[in-house]
This record gives C-alpha cells, sequence and structure tokens, in this order.
C-alpha cells in the first residue's frame, strides 16, 4: 500500500514518513503544494495525507485538485485549524477525515486503516484482480484464494498487488522493490525475495515463477 504525504515540516514530516514505513507502508513525503499535485499525477497512491499548510498552494485547492481528478483517492487532511467550522469545511471539500495538530502518529495509522475499510465498500466484484482461483481485492486489502481468505501483510500484499497488474510481463527485482518502500528509503537486496518465499508458501510454490537473470512473473493459472 503506497501514501503520499504532504507536510512542509521537516520533523514532522520524516517523522510520519518513517512510523508509516515501519507498519508497513510504502510512504512518498513531498514538501510543497507543486510537487504533490506531480506526485498524484505521475503515480498510484491508495491514500493521502494532506497538510493545508503547505508554502506554495492551498491545502482547499488541492483537495478540490484531487476530488476533481481523482475522486477515489482517499485523503486524510491534517490541520492547526480545529474550530467546528474548520471541520465542516474540510468534510464539505472532500476530505474523508482530518487530524488536527498535534496528533498521535500512532493515531494516524489508525485513521488511515479506518478510511481504508469505509473506502472498501465499493463492488467487489468490479475491483478484483484475478487470477486463476486467485482473488484480490484492492479496496479492502484482503485475499482469498480457493474460496480461503488469506491473511497478507501489508509488503506480501503490495508484491503480490504489483505482478497481478502487470500479469504476462517479467518484473525486475527493483520493479517490485518500488512498491514496497517510499522515496528514498534503502531496500534491502533481499527484501523481494523474502516476500516472494512467502507468498510460494501461502498460496502455491508455482504461483510465482523466478525467471533467471530478469525477475519474477506470475505463474500459469492453474497454480493459482
Amino acid at each position: 500500500m503506497r501514501v503520499l504525504i504532504a507536510e512542509d515540516d521537516p520533523m514532522l514530516g520524516s517523522a510520519m514518513q518513517s512510523t508509516l514505513g515501519r507498519a508497513g507502508y510504502a510512504a512518498d513525503w513531498v514538501q510543497t503544494g507543486r510537487d504533490f499535485q506531480g506526485a498524484v499525477l505521475t503515480h498510484q497512491y491508495d491514500c493521502a495525507i494532506l497538510d493545508l499548510g503547505l508554502p506554495d498552494v492551498t491545502g482547499e485547492a488541492l483537495l478540490r485538485e484531487v476530488r476533481s481528478g481523482r475522486a477515489h483517492l482517499p485523503v486524510i487532511v491534517v490541520t492547526a485549524r480545529g474550530g467546528v467550522q474548520d471541520r465542516i469545511a474540510l468534510l464539505d471539500w472532500g476530505a474523508d477525515d482530518y487530524l488536527v495538530k498535534p496528533f498521535d502518529l500512532n493515531e494516524l495509522t489508525a485513521r488511515i486503516r479506518s478510511v481504508m475499510r469505509r473506502t472498501s465498500k465499493d463492488d467487489d466484484a468490479a475491483t478484483a484482480l484475478c487470477h486463476g482461483s486467485l482473488r484480490l481485492f484492492p479496496q479492502r486489502y484482503s485475499a482469498s484464494w480457493r474460496d480461503r481468505e488469506i491473511p497478507l501483510t501489508h509488503r506480501e500484499f503490495s508484491v503480490l498487488e504489483t505482478l497481478l497488474r502487470k500479469k504476462g510481463q517479467v518484473l525486475t527485482r527493483a520493479q517490485l522493490g518500488e512498491s514496497l518502500y517510499g522515496w528514498g528509503e534503502e531496500v534491502d537486496s533481499n527484501t523481494v525475495e523474502v516476500y516472494v518465499h512467502f507468498l510460494r508458501r501461502k498460496f502455491h510454490p508455482g504461483l510465482i515463477q523466478t525467471v533467471r537473470g530478469l525477475g519474477y512473473q506470475l505463474g500459469p493459472a492453474e497454480h493459482a
């Protein structure tokens, strides 16, 4: 699961990125509204954390822009303004949730989980990724195999989702690694291999095939 953080306070932004990284999210962090706009246009995110007080573009303008172009992207606003009218305005602009500064970082992760549960009410049949008897439900971050639900960590889910969205393609370790970590985070050389191993154990050894010298791809549908 990839999260975009827009926060111009270096200490808070870094702390949020580190906390979400430890929780298993791939967290990208930007410090300006223009960088937020660029990231939303060029990357696929599951949730955005948006500070209203960015230095160059107002939070209201960014939120309205997201809603006009990417209505499906859940947005949690962080703000120093906690009055009733401020909170009403945030929701009217299209925020899915909000946090008033200062806030506990563990509450932030809980709010992300809550927002994702609420937005998962979309029709699973329309959003599910399928391969044989494997079903992956991006809206609620769950998977089933042969009609049995399979628990996955955030990073296991991210690797499997990437492979399913690129079905038929061979993906390098670097391409799969991008789904696990935010910008600038150091990726261990064997990280992808570890999660591929976990997924093979949870589903079927033939679900993910190693293409020697290149990377990985989904195996035949009968192994799913």
